[in-house]
């Protein structure tokens, strides 16, 4: 199986594990860019709609249409309440459907780090968004010591250090967004990195959600043997900052970056 197929046929366990984690980032990016009401918004990479949502709620923007590669993401979106609110559609970043000039935001949560061709996903999104517009985006920092999973992929690499990185590490670092979206000549570029803390209320509820979160980790995860699962387990609990009364808050790290279209 594909590693887009483990991201993306589960979009409910899918939310269920990034969701905190989306709108704990989102709120901070979205106060950062500073955006006026009334503006029409296109949402890159939309997944289930986590990001759209928050921003509807967050910017009153005048419209927003949402768009994302994968069809089971844009079904999960489509069933939410949000989806009354927002024009979800499948499509691809790196060649969009829409006219030059037909947004005032174009912006990415999560995502471009993923994409193949990312100077021409950064090219699309300033092609469609008018003179003065704001081209924005964030991913997770996986070249740092922040990322979400690094308790549990810290301890996978003990077991099997050939495991691979994530797709874009290196195009995640913060050096790495403000150099792509310099190279899209747009101005006025800027770039800071983004930490949140989220908190599970307990271990088993952290632990399942990261399993049944649709991701190439949490299907190496589920191949092992018994026993060697347990001592994962074991492992990743001892590793956790597990408070007295069972709670769990860590923090992670993404990295946003932000041009206005000339």
């Amino acid at each position: 199986m594909s590693e887009n197929e483990f991201r993306f046929t589960d979009g409910a366990a899918y939310e269920r594990f990034m969701g905190p984690w989306t709108r704990a980032v989102g709120s901070v990016f979205l106060g950062w860019l500073a955006i006026p009401a009334s503006q029409r918004w296109l949402d890159v990479g939309c997944g289930t709609g986590i990001f759209t949502e928050l921003l509807l709620d967050t910017v009153a923007p005048t419209a927003v249409v949402a768009i994302d590669p994968a069809p089971a993401q844009i079904e999960q979106a489509r069933a939410k309440p949000v989806s009354h609110r927002a024009d979800f559609r499948v499509a691809d970043a790196q060649a969009l459907p829409f006219a030059d000039a037909e947004f005032d935001v174009a912006a990415s949560a999560l995502v471009i780090n993923f994409i193949p061709d990312q100077p021409r996903a950064v090219g699309e999104m300033k092609r469609v968004v008018k003179a003065g517009g704001c081209v924005a985006g964030y991913v997770w920092d996986f070249a740092g010591d922040l990322l979400v999973v690094r308790h549990m992929s810290d301890a996978l690499r003990e077991i099997n250090p050939n495991l691979p990185l994530v797709p874009g590490t290196e195009s995640s670092r913060i050096e790495a967004l403000g150099r792509l979206f310099e190279s899209a000549e747009l101005r006025d570029v800027a770039a800071r990195p983004i930490e949140v803390e989220v908190t599970y209320p307990r271990f088993d509820i952290y632990w399942q959600r990261f399993i049944d979160n649709p991701s190439p980790l949490s299907a190496y995860i589920k191949e092992m043997s018994e026993p060697v699962r347990n001592g994962l387990r074991a492992t990743v609990h001892s590793r956790l900052p597990i408070a007295p009364d069972g709670t769990i808050t860590f923090a992670a790290r993404a990295n946003a970056v932000k041009g206005r279209v000339p």
